[in-house]
């Protein structure tokens, strides 16, 4: 979870949320719900672009596709064959 350029727009997202949260609770609780919200968005995305650098693996064929295992496509290399 090393900080990006994209999550300075998050944490300007929360503050604002933040202050319209905090007519109707203790500012703490609201700081609270902010921060707890940042690291569950922060560990959604770790997780997510995991999970899609897994499933890529090598890359993706650029004419049909699917994905690349040991340098060639099931599809494209294997019917040249």
């Amino acid at each position: 979870m090393k900080f990006q350029k994209r999550d300075v727009v998050l944490i300007v997202g929360l503050l604002l949320f933040m202050i319209g949260l905090t007519p109707f609770m203790a500012p703490i609780y609201a700081a609270l719900i902010v921060i707890l919200m940042y690291f569950g968005i922060k560990f959604y995305v770790g997780k997510k672009k995991q999970s899609i650098s897994r499933e890529i693996g090598e890359g993706i064929c650029m004419e049909c596709g699917s994905k690349i295992i040991e340098k060639k496509c099931p599809n494209c290399d294997y019917s040249k064959e």
